[in-house]
């Protein structure tokens, strides 16, 4: 019976979950309680692991695992506040922004984490991944299909934007993604330019100010002047100058 209501938590644990209520002496609410929360739990993980997976995250990131004392630019209880996931209810926007290697992926994927644990689905992508993509589908005639996927989540993930040169489109067909998802749809962009220098970035200084107007409208921007984990040795040592995030950081220090 409990394999055709498709409780597999109680299937599968049901002789120890009997003995743990008779040895509580749990009354049978009580007994029912319990076993209802063994069996909420076991989907809950699953529903978390399933939806991990479709997210395509790089890496595991956790925010537990952030070193905040590496970065004093960033306050821990704005990030906390974020990991309630409130934003990502309301439809906001979230901008990373910083130098490479001071942790903006880290947080993508952290906060992206505690987006599925709230019940949100979520996906990540690169942002030259996501322009190819929307590029190609364009030449083929398939944008509008392509469109939906990526407006689908209730939470995208954009990392990297600047890192690489964009395809000619790019601005227009990243545009379209955002109005596609404006006030639908929560997106958050990593990027190592600040917004004054997207229109560079997209080569278009008109289609950047309207995605800014879309992404900024309900927001919250981050700004990390920090210096690089990866290089913080090397540049401690000298053989590196700091970047200018970095001096800006240390200056203001």
């Amino acid at each position: 019976m409990l394999t055709r209501l498709k409780l597999t938590a109680l299937r599968d644990q049901i002789d120890s979950l009997l003995d743990e209520a008779a040895r509580r002496e749990l009354s049978l609410r009580e007994a029912l309680a319990f076993l209802c929360e063994a069996e909420v739990a076991r989907k809950d993980e699953r529903r978390i692991q399933m939806a991990m997976s479709i997210a395509k995250f790089p890496f595991v990131r956790t925010l537990e695992g952030f070193e905040y004392d590496a970065q004093p630019s960033l306050d821990p209880k704005q990030i906390r506040d974020l990991a309630t996931g409130r934003w990502v209810a309301n439809g906001d926007a979230l901008l990373l922004l910083g130098p490479p290697g001071v942790g903006k992926t880290h947080l993508a994927v952290g906060l992206g984490r505690e987006a599925i644990r709230h019940g949100y689905s979520v996906l990540f992508v690169s942002a030259a991944t996501l322009l190819t993509m929307l590029t190609k589908a364009h030449a083929d005639g398939r944008l509008e299909e392509r469109l939906g996927h990526f407006a689908k989540p209730k939470l995208l993930i954009v990392d990297e934007l600047g890192y690489l040169p964009l395809e000619t489109n790019a601005a227009h067909l990243f545009f379209m993604l955002v109005s596609r998802r404006y006030e639908r749809g929560s997106i958050l962009v990593t990027s190592n330019r600040n917004v004054s220098e997207w229109g560079s970035v997209f080569g278009d200084p008109v289609a950047a100010t309207a995605i800014l107007d879309r992404l900024l409208h309900h927001s919250h921007v981050i700004t990390i002047r920090g210096d690089s984990y990866r290089l913080r040795e090397k540049r401690r040592s000298g053989l590196i100058k700091p970047t200018p995030f970095a001096a800006d950081a240390q200056s203001s220090a």
